[in-house]
């Protein structure tokens, strides 16, 4: 067993002194489609497209880095309820901070593909909803916690990435309902660094 895992540790280690260093800082931008569903039969989720912008930092070495990032984003969803044929719009607007893993599935010279996943933590800005007798902005929660996961490409000083983002059951929640929200995001971003 001595055998394999000493020269198993040397290839590794030998692997990260050769590796190049990662440092990127840049701005981003770019839309969701999200919607909010809810742990009620009465009720069918429908997404809406909002936008999103902030910054974003990558820090690592070879083909591994984990990439922080600080973006504002205008969520939100409509529910149509069944029974009535009403239409609820929630909208809200939240600070997300995600905390991302990269790895670099292809490494080129002028472009790069990339695999990312992480936790995102949101804080809420503002809030509004068509209020009825089932919903009102009063139960939003201050913020929640969710997971991103996603693919991108780097071409030159440009990054495109594709991401989902599942928030938990704690965006909403009253008197046994609870809402999470589901995001797919299509954002450009640029390294300035």
């Amino acid at each position: 067993m001595k055998k394999i895992i000493i020269p198993l540790l040397f290839l590794i280690l030998s692997g990260f002194v050769n590796a190049q260093p990662i440092f990127n800082l840049g701005l981003k931008a770019g839309v969701n489609s999200s919607k909010i569903s809810f742990n009620i039969e009465d009720y069918t989720s429908e997404s809406i497209v909002k936008a999103h912008f902030g910054a974003f930092a990558r820090l690592g070495v070879g083909r591994i880095y984990v990439q922080p990032e600080a973006y504002f984003s205008a969520k939100g969803g409509e529910l149509d309820q069944n029974v009535l044929n009403t239409v609820t719009a929630f909208n809200y607007k939240t600070l997300d901070v995600p905390v991302l893993l990269g790895f670099k599935l292809l490494k080129g010279k002028t472009v790069d593909l990339h695999v990312v996943a992480g936790p995102v933590f949101s804080y809420l800005t503002s809030s509004s909803i068509d209020e009825n007798e089932d919903f009102s902005k009063e139960y939003f929660a201050d913020n929640y916690m969710g997971f991103q996961y996603g693919v991108g490409i780097d071409v030159l000083f440009l990054t495109l990435d594709a991401r989902m983002e599942h928030g938990n059951n704690k965006l909403y929640s009253y008197a046994g309902i609870n809402g999470k929200n589901q995001t797919f995001m299509l954002t450009v971003g640029l390294k300035i660094f």
